[in-house]
């Protein structure tokens, strides 16, 4: 999605009274600042379960 898509995204979901948690499965192949970037920004928009899932691949 476009970064307007996936701000709208996150503020809906920070809106929800039961708000779900957040998955984040980052790739091997994206700098981590993006991932932070996407963090933060959730974050800033009212997110407060974010979840980060797929740590395997960094492993090796």
């Amino acid at each position: 999605p476009t970064r307007a898509e996936l701000q709208a995204k996150l503020y809906r979901t920070a809106q929800l009274p039961d708000q779900p948690e957040v998955h984040l499965r980052p790739n091997k192949l994206v700098t981590y600042k993006y991932v932070a970037m996407v963090m933060a920004e959730a974050q800033r928009l009212g997110v407060t379960k974010i979840g980060i899932v797929g740590n395997e691949q960094f492993m090796n």
